[in-house]
Parts: C-alpha cells; structure tokens; sequence
C-alpha cells in the first residue's frame, strides 16, 4: 500500500530525491483522489506506467470550479475559493490543515527575503473587507501575525499608507495588487531603499494591461530606491514562486513549472518559446499536485520561468482580489 508522505517530508526535499517523493505522491493522489484518477482513466493512462515526473500527466485547473479535488475524506479547515471577474464560476481548495499552509508559505518567502522579523508588512488589497476565503490574503495575515504587529491592510486611503511606509527606519515589505500598486504611484512618490514591494495579479478589468517590464517601470519611476518582486500563487497552489528584478520566477525545491505545447494538453513539452504551464506542488498532499493550468510563459533550463499571457478563453486570474 502507497503512503502519502508527511508535508515535512516535502519541506525537508532535495533534488536527489525529488522524483522519488513526487512518484510516491503521485501514485497515492491517482488512487485516492477520484478525480484525478476518473482522468487518468479518461485519457487512459496506467499510473504504473510512469516512472518519472516528466511522465505525470496533469489535471487541468479547470476540474477545481466543477469538481470536489481532493485526496481522501476529510474535514476541511479551510476552503480557499477564487474570485471570477467573468462570472463563470469559482474555484475552490480544501484545505486538511491551514497551519501547514501558513507554515508553507512562511518557509518560501523567508528563503527569497530572508527573517520575515526585520519587516514591517502592508498590504493594498482593494475590496478585501467584500470578499471571503481568499488564500492571498490569509498569507499576508498569517505574516503579519508571526511578526507579532497590527494588521495593516489598506483599500484606498493611499496617504495612510504613504504615511506608514514613510513614517518608520524599519524595512518595510509591501504587498500590492498590481492596479492599485500603479494607483497608489500615480500619487506618491518614495525615494527609500528600506521598500521592498511584492506586486502579484494583474489589472482585473481596472486598467490596460501591461507586461510585467512596464509595471516594473511605472513602480521604479515612484519608488526608485524600493526592491521590486512579483508573487505567482493561485487559489489551486499552496506553495507560491517569486520574482527577481527582471519577472524572472523562481520555485522552492518541492514546487516545478514544465512547458507543455498550448494545444496539446496531454504535452510535455514547450510548442516554440512560449508554452502553457503546468506546475508540480507537492504542498498539495491532500488535493492535487499536477496541475495544467491556463498560463502561458516560458521555463528556461535552470527551472525559472516567466509568465506572459493566458491561453485563450481562459478567465482572467482574479486571486489578488481575494481576502479574508
């Protein structure tokens, strides 16, 4: 019988054993997770017959709005669930055990920015007093409360946030939707290199959509002094990538992005420089670990990668909207 190994297991991961844990993960999610195993049947694929994780086929990301996705019968303690800014439904995450996720995003973000103790954490999150269950912001909550301060979330009053980023000599981290980030620069200015900001979804419907390089620009122009980082996470993942200068992700040791062809999901392989991507989290103990979602980007050979647009009649990602 297949055990599902131990979240710390995964924390605990190296390259040497990367494809040994992520084949144990896969065979125990195709035998108890019946959605994933009603697709593997579906596209008639033997889990026997995979024996590295370049072979996994992966579930679309689509299957998290229409169907229950998770390993075995629990009890959730939390349901993460998306917002829809196309009105076509939500997806939704259960989730066995918040800490674990908590815990999980705490270890990722400290390996990018080093102890999370040095900062003051803010976050823009516009609209997320009218929204629930949003993954997101229970990160940047969880954060906040690990480092023993006040919750600081800000909707528009932009001069309260000036004031607070201005106000103290501490670091200061700064987590943004990337509308209201370019909002929020259109009326201040800051010349200080103790801002660190981390821009993370898109314009929702708010404002031209720009490539990450014009964002970065709009920010430098306000903040020139300020260290510019993008977040790639979604209400389906439990692990996130960040960004350095250039938009450039990168992943923790138990979390891979692999190209597939954009029109051929069953493809493992990239369709010319850009390629749809699928993503390994092996976070995702209880749900699904191999997801084919709706991004486009680029992996490059040293396993970063770069987001840059969505397959066609995808919905827009609205997880930067999402509160608790």
């Amino acid at each position: 019988m297949i055990s599902l190994p131990s979240i710390e297991s995964v924390w605990n991961i190296t390259e040497s054993n990367f494809n040994v844990l992520c084949l144990q993960i896969f065979q125990y999610q195709a035998k108890n997770n019946t959605v994933f195993a009603e697709y593997l049947q579906l596209i008639d694929k033997d889990p026997n017959s995979i024996h590295h994780y370049t072979q996994i086929p992966f579930l679309p990301i689509s299957f998290f709005k229409t169907h229950k996705v998770v390993s075995s019968d629990f009890s959730p303690h939390k349901i993460f669930e998306s917002s829809s800014t196309t009105g076509r439904g939500t997806s939704q995450h259960w989730v066995k055990q918040l800490d674990d996720y908590h815990t999980n995003c705490r270890k990722i973000i400290s390996q990018r920015l080093g102890s999370l103790k040095e900062y003051n954490i803010s976050a823009l999150l516009p609209n997320y007093l009218e929204r629930e269950n949003s993954s997101l912001v229970s990160m940047v909550s969880h954060l906040m409360k690990h480092n023993e301060q006040a919750e600081q979330f800000y909707l528009y009053n932009h001069s309260d946030l000036y004031d607070r980023l201005s106000s103290s000599s501490k670091k200061q981290l700064l987590f943004g939707v990337s509308f209201a980030l370019l909002d929020f620069a259109e009326q201040y200015h800051l010349a200080s290199d103790n801002l660190t900001i981390i821009e993370t979804g898109g314009m929702k419907g708010r404002k031209k959509e720009l490539t990450k390089a014009e964002v970065y620009q709009q920010l430098k122009s306000a903040f020139p002094e300020a260290t510019i980082r993008s977040e790639y996470g979604m209400t389906e993942l439990l692990s996130q990538a960040y960004s350095d200068e250039n938009a450039i992700y990168s992943c923790p040791p138990w979390m891979k992005v692999l190209p597939r062809a954009d029109n051929d999901p069953l493809s493992n392989k990239s369709n010319g420089k850009t390629a749809a991507l699928n993503i390994i989290d092996l976070a995702n103990l209880h749900s699904c670990s191999f997801i084919a979602t709706d991004d486009l980007g680029s992996v490059y050979a040293d396993g970063t990668f770069e987001v840059t647009g969505r397959l066609d009649h995808s919905d827009i990602r609205g997880c930067s909207l999402m509160v608790v």
